[in-house]
């Protein structure tokens, strides 16, 4: 098992790495490589053929339950169950739905929202509803949250919104003990406890695994000190439920005197119970399927009297999780919970002696941040400095006085409310401690390091020099391990030259998000939508790539004017990146960051590239979109025009003003390609040689516009579209000017084409 599951793991890598899966031949050849392998008895070669092909069926059953493009956009009734918590937000509620009953061809599982909704929605509860779908689809950008992939490894193959006529029929409520109706009642009590809404969602959090009502200042506390893994139910939740039961029912049956069967054996068999049953209460998400299958391995040991070792124990997990679903390696979570615990085995293993509980925990939660730093640096390119200290406090405090607390409160709120207030009390101070610790953390001046992604070959040689790094004492040398983990620290990226120029239109939908670099200097230029008071593009989209492309400031921000699909993501942006200057046509709106009114004829110059501002006049437009900053930048090797939401009357200003100085490389189009926009004189003068489209997926603008698009084919005028080909990114350089697409050079078999 030490050698097959590994080689398992890394056929099953293999195919997430091909933007088409394998054909029918390939996978004949790979069936008969695994043949010959067999005959010979080398089973690691056996086992990597074996993860191509259940792989690639895996895959292929997923893409095959994914929603046809002729059934997209059409009015469908369906009948379904609720498959989880509904996810509320102001209007809006979000659910996934179980598909009973529909027209052929309809995936199994959708995901659906419904706007304005009417009804108490519970998970379990089956309705009818009359939806319109369309095909799994999401932003791609580097750096950034891969939604595609998410819905692909759920198995959601369809995502829509409830039609409001004909009104939803509520079918039946969920069955009193499923446990859909469980973690719902459990969630019900919750909420309506006394306490204040984020106390409430972290109990939510520790009790049943539902995160989603944790406020971005939160998730950015547990970010920036690396107890994220404490605060949803984990495997070190789970292994505290379970040892607790076993100590329980241990000592209990053992006074019984019944010793027709052991106390260990009864005890297991009751510990293994409960940590299936709180793991059932997660959701069985990846960290708990994992903790419930080594946990399964040490007590069924327990129950037949067989010594487990505790590596052979993980990888007999990691091969049990990647036969029940091969896909978990697509998500991060999966090597952050399989990396800690191997990181943790190891150095626990070979030790001599014991030190005490402290230095234990402060011993091993060191050994754990450095051995996960690789991974977080290569998933997320931020690596927490203080999540050691951090971990020292909060894992004792989480683990041994909070869970046990809200389990117990939990419990007694369908037993004796009144006691289980009184003790919410208490807890309420615990949790009130605890965020005012981690954010005194979090403030701290190096609490977190950003730094570009590493490579892949980074990551790999990392791995030894943590071996060496992390090894019993004894082993000579061991310092030299952080040689080979400088390579993290210290990418091969190719370096702007002066004058040359990087400019990348971010996919976020329906709005605009543009990332100028220079040599030296870096310029964001609108940052999409704010989606809702916890959610907006510049925190899921723009921050990610920044950090992605290792930009730890800002010289320059411009919001073009004062539309939510152009300003919604700035208060995000600035709050972890103060820029130098903020340039703006709506400084009221940005009032509290200083902002400077743009202008026409503001221009600077950064690393041999100029930035001029061509719009708006000092004697402003009556019209909002018309008063968008439009920005000229001009390197020695090309040039763009940005033009925000400007529409016809701009254009026709800009015409006069400027004539021939309009001309630029690539024109990123105004108002999305709206109607409204991109006149034919305009686009005769710039004559640009390529035209980059900021819009949404079916957005319901309908933009770009039939007829704009036929306006640049009169033109020949190539054109991109985020929508189609996600983030776009041109660079004007010496050897020449490229233009690619994230969906060009990076797509993967499960993403939309």
């Amino acid at each position: 098992m030490t050698l097959i599951a590994p080689a398992f793991l890394a056929g099953i890598l293999l195919v997430q790495q091909f933007a088409v899966l394998p054909s029918p031949n390939w996978l004949i050849l790979c069936s008969i490589a695994a043949s010959v392998a067999i005959c010979y008895r080398y089973h690691p070669a056996t086992f990597f053929c074996l993860g191509i092909l259940w792989a690639t069926l895996f895959a292929n059953l997923h893409l095959n339950d994914r929603l046809p493009a002729s059934l997209a956009g059409i009015d469908t009734v369906i009948t379904g169950t609720i498959a989880d918590l509904p996810e509320i937000s102001d209007n809006l509620v979000r659910f996934d739905l179980t598909v009973n009953s529909a027209p052929a061809q309809i995936p199994a599982k959708i995901r659906l929202s419904w706007q304005d909704f009417d009804h108490t929605l519970k998970a379990g509860q089956q309705w009818v509803f009359t939806v319109k779908l369309k095909q799994p689809h999401g932003s791609l950008n580097p750096g950034g949250f891969d939604y595609e992939r998410w819905l692909f490894t759920e198995g959601i193959g369809a995502t829509g919104f409830v039609r409001p006529y004909p009104k939803p029929v509520l079918l039946a409520q969920a069955p009193s003990f499923s446990i859909s109706h469980s973690r719902q009642a459990i969630s019900d009590r919750l909420s309506a406890l006394p306490i204040k809404p984020g106390h409430i969602a972290l109990l939510k959090a520790l009790t049943i695994g539902f995160g989603n009502d944790l406020t971005p200042a939160q998730w950015d506390i547990f970010r920036k000190t690396g107890t994220t893994h404490l605060v949803v139910i984990s495997g070190s939740h789970i292994a505290l439920v379970a040892g607790l039961v076993y100590w329980l029912v241990l000592k209990l049956w053992a006074r019984t005197g019944v010793l027709a069967w052991s106390p260990p054996r009864v005890a297991a068999v009751v510990a293994l119970a409960a940590g299936v049953f709180y793991a059932a209460l997660a959701g069985f998400s990846v960290p708990t399927q994992r903790a419930v299958v080594m946990l399964a391995v040490l007590m069924l040991g327990i129950i037949w009297q067989r010594p487990v070792r505790p590596f052979h124990a993980l990888m007999l997990a990691l091969f049990a999780v990647l036969v029940y679903d091969p896909l978990a390696v697509l998500s991060p979570g999966f090597w952050l919970s399989y990396g800690a615990v191997a990181v943790i085995v190891y150095a626990v293993s070979g030790r001599l002696g014991r030190l005490g509980f402290w230095r234990e925990m402060l011993y091993i939660n060191g050994y754990t941040s450095l051995g996960l730093a690789p991974l977080l640096l290569f998933f997320f390119q931020q690596v927490s400095v203080c999540a050691p200290l951090a971990n020292a406090f909060a894992v004792p405090v989480i683990s041994f006085l909070l869970v046990p607390m809200a389990l117990i409160v939990t419990l007694l709120l369908f037993v004796y409310e009144p006691l289980a207030k009184g003790l919410m009390l208490v807890l309420d101070y615990g949790l009130q401690g605890l965020m005012l610790a981690l954010a005194w953390f979090a403030d701290l001046p190096v609490a977190i390091i950003n730094c570009p992604q590493p490579s892949g070959w980074a990551l790999l040689l990392a791995l030894p020099g943590l071996l060496w790094l992390l090894a019993p004492r004894g082993i000579p040398a061991r310092y030299l391990g952080l040689v080979m983990l400088l390579p993290l620290l210290f990418p091969d990226s190719k370096k702007l030259q002066d004058g040359e120029l990087k400019m990348t239109l971010l996919d976020v939908g329906q709005g605009l998000a543009v990332v100028v670099q220079t040599a030296g200097h870096t310029l964001v230029y609108d940052t999409g939508a704010k989606y809702s008071p916890q959610s907006d593009s510049g925190q899921q989209i723009v921050l990610p790539f920044l950090r992605q492309q290792g930009v730890a400031h800002l010289d320059g921000l411009i919001i073009s004017h004062g539309d939510n699909d152009h300003i919604g993501g700035a208060a995000s942006v600035l709050r972890e990146m103060p820029a130098d200057t903020v340039l703006t046509s709506v400084p009221e709106q940005l009032a509290s960051y200083a902002p400077v009114h743009c202008v026409a004829g503001q221009t600077w110059q950064w690393d041999g590239v100029s930035f001029s501002v061509l719009s708006p006049p000092a004697t402003a437009f009556v019209s909002d979109n018309n008063n968008s900053c439009v920005v000229k930048i001009t390197s020695a090797y090309g040039s763009v025009l940005l033009t925000g939401d400007i529409e016809a009357e701009a254009e026709i200003w800009l015409l006069k003003t400027y004539r021939e100085q309009l001309r630029a490389d690539v024109l990123v189009a105004a108002h999305h390609g709206s109607k409204t926009s991109s006149t034919h004189s305009f686009l005769q003068t710039v004559l640009p040689d390529a035209v980059l489209i900021p819009a949404g997926f079916h957005n319901q603008f309908g933009h770009p516009h039939p007829k704009i698009l036929q306006r640049y084919r009169d033109m020949d005028l190539p054109w991109l579209n985020t929508a189609e080909n996600g983030a776009i990114t041109l660079a004007y350089q010496k050897a020449g000017g490229v233009l690619e697409s994230v969906r060009q050079t990076g797509a993967r078999y499960w993403h939309f084409r």
